[in-house]
């Protein structure tokens, strides 16, 4: 059974910062849903939300980290299902299983939030900027499998690089291609690089 898995208690905020916070991502998805990705900018949200630019431009940085506050955002029930869910993807599977389930996982939630992880990626350097989460739960999985010989901290960066944005949003840009059908088969090409990285080792039957 695999431990449990913390990334540590919230870092405090004040009670008005918690407040624009929400304020902001709640405006941030209304311009969304009203007028897509290219309607939210820095100076709309500030003058949608009726807060001052200084106080966006302190929130976010620049307009792809409002994007990236809102997938993270979003994030939240997934890290919800793996800390506290049913398994596989939750506490009680085997490891590889779970890891299986976490890949699949993280493909499925960046293709639903395909157009917001496009935009929180726009200028970032490509690897520059791993999902902490990924780089935990992969790098607990692989000590609980106590793999022969291999460098835990260099395969864990490595499987954690397959499931990083710009990689799997190139991968979705193949002309005339179902979204569904890539997800799927993204999912079997997830499994099958666990399977041969990692064998059969803690896998449960069935």
């Amino acid at each position: 059974m695999s431990s449990p898995l913390s990334w540590g208690p919230p870092h405090p905020e004040r009670a008005d910062a918690a407040r624009n916070r929400q304020r902001l991502l709640t405006t941030a998805r209304e311009l969304l849903s009203e007028a897509g990705p290219d309607s939210l900018t820095m100076d709309r949200l500030a003058e949608r939300s009726g807060l001052g630019k200084g106080t966006v431009f302190r929130r976010f940085g620049t307009r792809a980290g409002i994007f990236q506050a809102l997938l993270d955002d979003n994030e939240r029930a997934l890290q919800h299902e793996i800390l506290s869910g049913p398994p596989p993807l939750g506490p009680g599977a085997a490891p590889v299983d779970r890891l299986t389930a976490y890949g699949s996982a993280r493909i499925r939630f960046l293709t639903e939030n395909e157009d917001i992880a496009r935009a929180a990626t726009e200028g970032r350097r490509p690897g520059g900027r791993r999902p902490p989460m990924s780089q935990i739960h992969i790098r607990v999985l692989l000590r609980e499998l106590d793999l022969p010989g291999a460098d835990v901290d260099v395969l864990t960066g490595q499987l954690a690089s397959a499931l990083e944005a710009p990689l799997l949003l190139q991968l979705l840009d193949a002309p005339e291609q179902d979204r569904s059908a890539l997800t799927a088969r993204f999912e079997v090409g997830w499994r099958y690089l666990v399977e041969r990285v990692c064998g059969s080792t803690g896998t449960t039957a069935g």
